[in-house]
């Protein structure tokens, strides 16, 4: 398999995340964000929504979006697991992968950020109070939801697929001061991830197109 992603991208970030946790071999190719290799006409003809991450399988089906990509591994790859063994709680650990990969991280992304400043005309003050109302209501909403699933991870003791989106987000939201005091429990969460080889490796500055230096 072929994945297309780009070092700091949050996306890219929870399916290394899950193919690490699995142990699946994968070829890597780099999408600059920042040179616009996204909109170019090879890569919109994988990805018509011009973003990334794309995976392309071994027979050739090029796969787009973080939360479908990381239900095909599971499907595909079964063991080990990344959603728990029960219906309800299996519904759960996709509602907090969905509350962060749909209402926290879209709303924090570069694309909005420069949409905001350019031609919104938002000030840097604004901004921020943009990215800590949205963003950061989400993971507040993240919060909440944990005090109910959560042990050593988002759901109970071993590392899902809601984890996978947890850890990028945490990631973002440091990058961006979004305020995240609040949060002890995820921050504990996101602490015991990141101790973990299969985080560590997925980490953007263990990537092969991270700057260097």
């Amino acid at each position: 398999m072929k994945l297309y992603g780009y070092w700091r991208s949050s996306a890219t970030y929870r399916v290394r995340i899950v193919l690490a946790l699995k142990g699946i071999d994968y070829d890597y190719e780099p999408v600059n964000l920042l040179k616009g290799e996204q909109k170019n006409s090879a890569y919109l003809s994988k990805n018509p929504n011009g973003l990334v991450p794309t995976l392309v399988t071994d027979d050739g089906d090029a796969l787009n979006q973080s939360l479908a990509i990381m239900e095909y591994l599971e499907e595909s790859f079964p063991d080990p697991s990344i959603l728990p063994g029960d219906l309800e709680t299996r519904a759960k650990t996709r509602a907090i992968a969905a509350t962060i990969a749909c209402e926290a991280q879209p709303l924090m992304n570069l694309r909005i950020q420069k949409y905001l400043k350019e031609e919104a005309s938002f000030d840097d003050n604004a901004v921020k109070d943009w990215l800590s109302r949205w963003p950061g209501g989400a993971m507040a909403a993240v919060e909440k939801m944990t005090a109910e699933t959560g042990g050593d991870f988002c759901v109970g003791d071993t590392p899902t697929m809601a984890d996978a989106c947890l850890v990028p987000q945490w990631f973002g939201a440091l990058r961006f001061g979004i305020d995240l005091s609040g949060l002890t429990r995820l921050k504990k969460i996101y602490e015991h991830c990141i101790a973990l080889p299969a985080f560590e490796n997925a980490h953007p500055l263990n990537q092969p197109d991270a700057p260097k230096g």
